[in-house]
């Protein structure tokens, strides 16, 4: 249900910026953009919007959402181009210093962002949402699906060693200063970018912090052999460049 507001008034810098890619999303728009707008109260902050075309209309659900909070930025791209670099399209039109990255179909809670980005005002740098630390877990998967997810961590640990200390690298919930990738080139076309920041980012500090990874309530997953061997490539690039 869409709340009675009026378009906010922006009088002090955008101090976060979220990032979120969507193709075929419009049934969970507007749960996530008042679940986060409700979260952020405090901060000035942004949406942004990265469809790749949905036929359903994600795109001009979340423009309307806009004419509301008049916070929300929608990129629309001709086609289905991948999350990799509908995630640098984004961080290209942020305007905030601190970046977010997450998923529109709720399984990542809005709740969270504040105790992200509260972690990087400590000094943080790279925030990461975690299913594997103490306090965090995953609900409604199958248990192919937990295997699966459990042994592709286990694959980045074995193959690329600076993600040893990090139980979640595989996280596509996370919170960065801008400063750790200034300069550093991102390719990933696959679903995996934090993997990519890991390797290649300049975060000085990392953290993670705990939430449960639920199963999705309205549309499809995301999650195809396709992308499962996109990811086996990754690994692979990103093993010989170290």
């Amino acid at each position: 249900m869409i709340k009675d507001a009026c378009k906010k008034i922006r009088s002090k810098p955008i101090e976060l910026s979220i990032v979120v890619p969507t193709y075929m999303e419009a049934e969970n728009i507007p749960e996530l953009v008042e679940r986060v707008e409700d979260a952020l109260k405090e901060l000035s902050f942004e949406i942004i919007i990265v469809d790749d075309n949905s036929p359903d209309g994600t795109a001009d659900l979340a423009e309307k959402f806009n004419d509301i909070y008049g916070n929300i930025k929608v990129l629309r791209r001709p086609g289905k181009l991948g999350l990799g670099s509908a995630v640098l399209e984004g961080f290209r039109k942020a305007e905030s210093e601190v970046l977010a990255i997450m998923d529109a179909d709720l399984q990542h809670p809005p709740e969270l962002l504040p105790q992200m980005y509260r972690k990087v005002q400590e000094g943080y740098s790279l925030v990461i949402a975690s299913r594997y630390v103490d306090g965090g877990g995953v609900e409604g998967l199958s248990f192919l699906r937990k295997i699966i997810s459990l042994g592709a961590v286990k694959l980045a640990h074995l193959i690329l060693p600076k993600t040893r200390n990090i139980k979640d690298p595989m996280s596509g919930f996370f919170m960065l200063k801008r400063e750790a990738i200034n300069d550093v080139e991102l390719s990933s076309r696959g679903f995996k970018m934090l993997l990519e920041i890991l390797i290649k980012g300049k975060q000085n500090s990392v953290v993670e912090v705990p939430y449960t990874f639920k199963l999705r309530r309205k549309g499809k997953s995301k999650l195809n052999l396709k992308e499962i061997f996109r990811y086996a490539f990754l690994l692979i690039k990103l093993r010989v460049k170290l």
